[in-house]
């Protein structure tokens, strides 16, 4: 249940209403909705709660929210949420296209990967200081000096850098070098880790567990939405299942179930679905052509020197070839988004015109 107060509303009527709920027995997640504060009801409120709450002074309405996940759920909020990353736009009308290496491994591989994106266009960088390797003796990443890499980069080409987030021993580095935090999919679940990643200030790229439902994932993001964050990108990077042709299974599915139950974005991480780069192209180019909001590639100066993930990781020219392709499906989307608003415009002046 959500409680939506009057735009004017004073601390004091907000704190009136938070009382109610807690003596009702519930959990109280103050937020913002534009001008608005809004307080989700977490337990399960009675019809005689609801009512209560609705005769309260500065209360708007009071809304029943038939999903766990409340305030990222569409029912909580119709309109489409953009998602601001620097002067990136997730959610907005251009395809937004990330790309970088899995893990950064030194400054001259970094500044080679970052100039080159940037001259194809790509939108941000990313890069993995932080490595979840399932082996102990695989390449952890190099740290703060990582941090420090990524950061140069960014002061040269002025691409957001987005990295993953491990630790919360690790939350004021990140916090001081990358513009955007992921929660890998290994961590979708560290319900801890999302509500500190949550607090950060930062706007936050939420992975899929390899084995979590749409609705897992969407609690998940609750967790970091209830604790303040409004700016959460939700990506999928594929699911295990039990074929065994690629790395995991990219539900493709999953975009447009996403698009209808939350107002987040969503973006679609085609290399670890696909765990080799001859199909990472063509599942990128079917996500963008699905309805995502943004595409996630690795790329690699010389993939088979990678110290990770070097066989999903596409060549320069691969992604130059890929950038091409995609700003054609996002211009072609983006005409077929014109035609379908011009068609709804032109029934709706019919059926007015026929009413009156």
């Amino acid at each position: 249940m959500i409680v939506i107060l009057r735009p004017d509303a004073s601390p004091t009527a907000v704190g009136k209403v938070v009382d109610a709920i807690e003596r009702q027995g519930h959990a109280a997640h103050i937020s913002r909705r534009g001008e608005r504060t809004v307080i989700g009801v977490v337990g399960s409120p009675s019809e005689d709660d609801r009512e209560q709450l609705r005769s309260l002074d500065d209360v708007e309405d009071v809304v029943r929210i038939g999903v766990p996940y409340k305030l990222v759920s569409r029912e909580f909020q119709a309109a489409d949420t953009i998602v601001r990353v620097g002067r990136v736009e997730f959610g907005g009308d251009e395809l937004v296209v990330i790309a970088g290496p899995c893990a950064v491994e030194s400054r001259e591989q970094v500044l080679t990967i970052a100039r080159h994106i940037k001259g194809c266009g790509a939108h941000m960088l990313r890069g993995g200081a932080f490595k979840p390797r399932t082996s102990p003796y695989s390449f952890q990443g190099l740290g703060e000096e990582g941090l420090k890499i990524l950061k140069a980069a960014r002061d040269e080409t002025h691409l957001p850098v987005v990295s993953e987030l491990l630790s919360e021993d690790d939350i004021d580095l990140l916090a001081r070098y990358a513009d955007m935090i992921q929660i890998g999919a290994r961590n979708m679940q560290n319900f801890r880790l999302l509500r500190e990643a949550g607090r950060m200030g930062k706007p936050v790229l939420l992975k899929r567990g390899i084995s979590a439902t749409i609705e897992e994932l969407l609690n998940a993001a609750e967790y970091v939405r209830s604790e303040g964050c409004e700016d959460i990108v939700l990506c999928e990077r594929g699911i295990r299942t039990f074929e065994r042709s690629t790395r995991f299974t990219l539900d493709i599915s999953a975009i447009p179930v996403l698009r209808q139950l939350t107002h987040l974005p969503v973006i679609v991480d085609p290399s670890h679905a696909a765990g080799a780069r001859e199909l990472v192209p063509a599942l990128a180019r079917a996500a963008a052509a699905c309805g995502a909001a943004g595409i996630m590639v690795e790329v690699h100066p010389d993939p088979s020197r990678a110290l990770s993930d070097g066989p999903q990781a596409l060549t320069l020219e691969m992604f130059a070839e890929l950038k091409r392709d995609l700003d054609r499906i996002s211009a072609l989307m983006q005409d077929l988004h014109c035609a379908q608003d011009l068609h709804g415009a032109a029934a709706r002046s019919r059926t007015n015109a026929s009413s009156a």
